[in-house]
């Protein structure tokens, strides 16, 4: 069992997660009122594997006799200047996440917390990829700049992506 310190966190992390879900979800909305809709479906996918993360938390704190106690989700901002906006609030967005992840990890070091030092190093793992990706995306819109066909090809591409378990193994 989970001392009642790092349920608190893991608790606190789910939250995150299923906030970042709902970022996310409003990023796609915006994207789809712009009509880049190949920007809309990256980022619904993005909001689809953040709910997994937030699940993926949820089971694991089951999994050690825990208690999931679910609390508000804040409400996301909806209106972006660009769509490179939305990609920076991306990055912003999984930084964010990434330091979240460190203390977590952090706390369950201290705290001895050993099973959840296994499940969070799959977390940190996934985070440095999370980055990764977004750091690219908004380097490539902002090489594009304002450039209609370059957008509509980046948005294009962008809409190409598929959901993990359809995407081909390495």
């Amino acid at each position: 069992m989970l001392n009642q310190l790092v349920q608190d966190k893991i608790n606190e992390q789910i939250n995150n997660e299923l906030y970042s879900s709902y970022s996310y979800l409003a990023m796609s909305s915006y994207c789809e009122s712009q009509q880049f809709t190949g920007c809309a479906a990256w980022l619904r996918l993005q909001s689809q594997e953040e709910y997994t993360h937030a699940m993926r938390l949820y089971d694991f704190l089951i999994a050690r006799g825990g208690r999931v106690i679910l609390q508000p989700i804040k409400q996301p901002p909806a209106e972006f200047e660009s769509l490179t906006h939305v990609f920076e609030q991306t990055l912003k967005q999984e930084q964010q996440v990434t330091a979240q992840i460190d203390s977590l990890y952090e706390l369950a070091f201290e705290q001895k917390a050993f099973a959840a030092l296994v499940e969070l190093e799959w977390f940190i793992q996934e985070q440095v990829e999370e980055e990764k990706t977004a750091r690219e995306i908004v380097h490539k819109f902002k090489l594009v700049g304002d450039d209609p066909p370059s957008l509509l090809d980046l948005d294009r591409e962008l809409g190409e992506r598929r959901p993990e378990a359809e995407e081909p193994a390495q």
